[in-house]
């Protein structure tokens, strides 16, 4: 059977068209709400596949503001056949973002985005890993250092990276950012910039700070305020791609999914801090969510959890 041929490659847009729409509003995305490459990346694509929708739907000499509710459905529409529900709301999200920052600048009228009906999305419960899986999970950089499989600093590196996703419930944005200036060594806190430049405090915990002094006072080189915390090889700042890679490589050794991402480790964190019976709105402080809302999800989590232990012990279950 012949395979199907991969489609062709979208044609780039024109240099003019990026400088005019794109780069400003990037500019912004990075230095102002300080969004990651991946946000900026998704909102890039979102951008250029909108702008080529528009050409082929005969409305590329409207500007953004003049198109109708009618043509945007139009636009969902057509969206729902190449992409999945969750992606369709990121591209229009990202949308909704470059025309309200035009219309902010006084270059567009209004923004036709708001409040376009959008299909629903699935309900789908954050995945995390059990106690347990957390355990062995942390136990691998131990077991290939004492196995002869990885070299002291590749070891107390990436238990390093692991532990402060999981024991401060860091964003990998946020780990990857973070400057020894920023730790406060004595109180155990790091003081993290999240998303809309919103600083938080993080605990980091006893076995995350061990592990930091360790790495600090043995193999880092530079621990100046502005010095990374997290490097490579070369004790230049690690990088987010580099951090997904390391994680893949406990995964297997521990036996976990290769899927599971470090933004897992996040809601690690979160689930088992409630399970403990920390309070709702102390876990959103911690976590850095503006909204009580995103931070509820987790009690789903913790709900089924409880749930499936009162089935199993319970006489009258």
């Amino acid at each position: 059977m012949l395979k199907k041929a991969p489609p062709p490659k979208a044609p780039p847009l024109p240099d003019r068209l990026l400088a005019e729409w794109w780069t400003p509003f990037a500019a912004h995305l990075a230095a102002e709400r300080r969004c990651s490459p991946y946000t900026l990346r998704n909102y890039r694509q979102a951008f250029e596949d909108f702008h080529r929708w528009r050409l082929a739907a005969g409305l590329g000499d409207r500007e953004l503001d003049e198109l109708t509710t009618r043509n945007l459905r139009d636009f969902v529409i057509e969206a729902q056949r190449r992409y999945g529900r969750r992606t369709l709301h990121n591209h229009v999200s990202g949308l909704r973002a470059l025309v309200k920052y035009w219309v902010r600048q006084g270059r567009l009228r209004r923004n036709p985005f708001v409040g376009l009906p959008l299909p629903r999305l699935e309900k789908r419960l954050p995945q995390f890993l059990t106690e347990e899986q957390m355990r062995r999970l942390l136990q691998g950089p131990q077991r290939l250092l004492t196995q002869g499989d990885a070299d002291a600093f590749t070891a107390w590196r990436d238990r390093l990276v692991m532990e402060l996703l999981y024991g401060g419930g860091l964003r990998v944005s946020e780990l990857v950012a973070l400057n020894y200036g920023a730790i406060d060594f004595d109180e155990g806190v790091a003081r993290v910039l999240g998303k809309g430049r919103k600083e938080r405090l993080c605990p980091l915990g006893a076995v995350a700070l061990g592990v930091l002094k360790k790495f600090r006072t043995e193999l880092a080189r530079r621990t100046g305020p502005d010095d990374p915390v997290v490097v490579n090889h070369r004790h230049d700042r690690l990088a987010v791609r580099e951090v997904q890679l390391l994680l893949k490589r406990y995964l297997a050794l521990a036996g976990l999914p290769l899927d599971l991402t470090p933004h897992k480790l996040r809601h690690s964190y979160a689930t088992h801090l409630l399970n403990a019976g920390a309070d709702l709105r102390l876990v959103q402080e911690l976590l850095g969510h503006a909204q009580l809302a995103t931070t509820q999800i987790y009690t789903h989590v913790t709900v089924a959890r409880l749930q499936e232990i009162y089935a199993k012990a319970h006489p009258r279950a």
